[in-house]
């Protein structure tokens, strides 16, 4: 028996809340250019170093995606691997046990059909199997 714990647990993103284009960040140092006091300009290490943090957070954004995407692919692929197995999950009717007959996606969350007792229940997502046997 393995255990599947939350296999199909969705991840969310924590970079929605820094939503900012370079269109954006070239708006704010254009306007930080324009209010600068001229007896005291912006020094060259500063705006370096802003630079660079905002390529980071660009970077940080497109890796957060593609990880979302890896997860996504990985789910479906040992969604795949259940077709004919047993399994047990859970349900708000409590833990039952039965054969992976089907599989289909709701949008990119796999989802399992399951034969119980000659009765199929649709609709099972990664994150209520508990046991693969």
């Amino acid at each position: 028996m393995s255990s599947i714990g939350a296999i199909g647990a969705s991840t969310t993103s924590s970079t929605q809340s820094s939503n900012i284009s370079m269109q954006d960040f070239l708006n704010i140092l254009l306007t930080q250019l324009t209010y600068q006091d001229p007896l005291k300009p912006m020094d060259n290490q500063e705006f370096m170093a802003q630079l660079a943090q905002f390529t980071t957070l660009g970077q940080t954004q497109e890796l957060s995606g593609k990880i979302d995407s890896l997860v996504s692919t990985q789910a479906s692929m040992q969604a795949i691997g259940l077709i004919g197995r047993t399994v047990q999950f859970t349900t708000s009717e409590g833990t039952q046990t039965g054969t992976v007959a089907s599989l289909s996606w709701a949008g990119t969350t796999p989802e399992l059909s399951v034969n119980v007792s000659g009765i199929t229940i649709g609709g099972i997502s990664l994150s209520q199997v508990t046991v693969v046997r």
